[in-house]
C-alpha cells in the first residue's frame, strides 16, 4: 500500500510539473524597459559658447582655430574656422603674440593694423586651460579716427582761424579808437568784419563736416539712390547765385540713369562743393556743366556712374594737380581767401568719393578751365529688391 502510494505521488508531481512547463511556454515574457539615460554633466558656470560673443573670438590649440564665432569668420573668412592660423590669419604680429600667451601662461595684448578688411584692432589673447587660447578683437578704428581728428582740428582751426581773428581785433581796436566818430569808415570795416566772421563760421562747419566723413570712412553706404532728383537738388540750390554770376548750368544726361548705391546727403554736397568751385574759379558769363553717364564694368572695376563739372577759366597748372585734395591748400590763397574758399571743399569731396568707393579725377589746362569728375557703384539687381 505504501509503494502504491508513493507511485501516484510521482505520477501527481510529473502531471504538475508538466502541466507548469506548458503554461510557462504559453505566456508572453515581459517587455524589458530601458533605462533612462544618465543626465549630462553640468556646464560649467565660467564657460559659454563663443558664439554668444559679439567682438570677433578665435579658440586657438597650437596653430589650428578650434572654434571661431560668427563676427571672427565674417572678419576672416569661413576658412578660418578649424583652420591653420598661419595660413588664414597671416598676420605675423598676432601669430607672435599667441606664442608668447603659449609659452608665458599669460594674457597678453597688442594693438595691431590690417587686419581682415583693414582698419585698428585691440588683440587679447588670454590662456583657457587644456592647452588652449582664447582670442579676442577689438576693433578700435574709431577710436583712432577720433583721436587723430580731435588733434587735425585743433591744429587745423588754430591755424586757419588765427588770420581772421587778427583782422577782427584789429578793426575792433580800430573802431573803438581813431574811427569811434568815422561813420564811413565804420561802416566799411564793419562789412569786413561780418564776411571774416562769416568765413569763420565756413571754416568750423568744414572741418566738422570733414571730421564725420572720416569717422564714417570705412563703413560704406548701403541706400539705393536714383541721382536725378540729386541733380535737380543742385540746380535748384544754386539757381540764385547762379543768375547773379550770369551764369548757366548745363545739364548733360544722355539717357536714364542706372540706381547707385550712395549716401543721399553726401553726394548733393560733393556736387555742391563742385558747382561751387565752378562758380568762384570761372569766368563770369561761361557755362558750367554737369554730365553724368553710366559706364559698364570693366577690368578692375564694377559697373558705374560717372558725374563730372566742368568750367571755363583760367585752369590749373599741373603741378598743383596732385595737392589739390590736401586740407588748406591752395593755388592762390590770397585769391581764396577773398571769394571764402576754407582750403576744405576739395578734402572733403575726396573723403565722401573714397567712403562710397569711387574714384576721383581732376583734369585741368591754364587758360580753358577744369574737369572734376567721380565715379559711383551701380546698384546690382540684388540690392534692388
Amino acid at each position: 500500500m505504501t509503494l502504491e502510494l508513493a507511485l501516484q505521488a510521482l505520477v501527481l508531481a510529473g502531471l504538475a510539473l508538466g502541466l507548469g512547463i506548458m503554461i510557462g511556454r504559453s505566456q508572453a515574457p515581459e517587455a524589458i524597459v530601458p533605462l533612462p539615460p544618465p543626465p549630462p554633466p553640468p556646464v560649467p558656470a565660467d564657460r559659454i559658447s563663443v558664439e554668444a560673443l559679439a567682438d570677433p573670438v578665435l579658440l586657438v590649440r597650437g596653430a589650428t582655430t578650434v572654434a571661431a564665432n560668427a563676427a571672427a569668420r565674417a572678419l576672416f573668412g569661413e576658412r578660418v574656422a578649424a583652420g591653420d592660423l598661419r595660413l588664414t590669419l597671416r598676420h605675423p604680429l598676432v601669430l607672435d603674440m599667441l606664442d608668447e600667451a603659449k609659452q608665458g601662461g599669460e594674457a597678453v595684448e597688442r594693438e595691431v593694423d590690417g587686419l581682415g578688411g583693414g582698419g585698428a584692432w585691440r588683440v587679447r589673447a588670454v590662456p583657457a586651460g587644456e592647452g588652449l587660447l582664447l582670442v579676442v578683437f577689438d576693433d578700435i578704428t574709431k577710436t583712432r579716427l577720433t583721436e587723430r581728428m580731435r588733434v587735425d582740428f585743433v591744429a587745423n582751426a588754430s591755424h586757419e582761424l588765427r588770420t581772421p581773428l587778427a583782422t577782427l581785433s584789429g578793426f575792433i581796436e580800430t573802431l573803438q579808437g581813431p574811427a569811434a566818430e568815422d561813420e564811413p569808415a565804420r561802416r566799411r570795416f564793419l562789412d569786413i568784419m561780418a564776411l571774416e566772421a562769416n568765413r569763420m563760421s565756413r571754416l568750423i562747419d568744414d572741418l566738422l563736416s570733414l571730421s564725420r566723413i572720416e569717422l564714417d570712412k570705412h563703413v560704406r553706404p548701403s541706400a539705393v539712390l536714383q541721382l536725378e532728383g540729386v541733380i535737380a537738388d543742385v540746380r535748384k540750390t544754386l539757381a540764385m547765385r547762379l543768375e547773379t554770376d550770369e551764369r548757366v548750368l548745363i545739364i548733360e544726361q544722355p539717357e536714364p540713369l542706372p540706381p547707385v548705391i550712395a549716401d543721399r546727403d553726401q553726394i548733393l554736397q560733393v556736387l555742391h562743393n563742385l558747382v561751387s568751385n565752378a562758380l568762384k574759379y570761372g569766368r563770369t558769363g561761361t557755362p558750367i556743366t554737369l554730365s553724368a553717364v553710366a559706364e559698364p564694368a570693366g577690368p578692375g572695376h564694377p559697373a558705374q556712374v560717372r558725374l563730372s563739372v566742368r568750367d571755363v577759366g583760367e585752369g590749373i597748372a599741373p603741378e598743383h594737380l596732385p595737392r589739390l585734395t590736401e586740407r588748406f591748400y591752395r593755388v592762390d590763397s590770397q585769391r581764396s581767401r577773398q571769394m571764402g574758399g576754407t582750403g576744405l571743399g576739395l578734402a572733403i569731396v575726396k573723403h565722401i568719393v573714397e567712403r562710397h568707393r569711387g574714384r576721383l579725377d581732376i583734369e585741368s589746362r591754364p587758360g580753358q578751365g577744369t574737369r572734376v569728375s567721380f565715379t559711383l557703384p551701380q546698384a546690382s539687381a540684388g540690392q534692388l529688391t
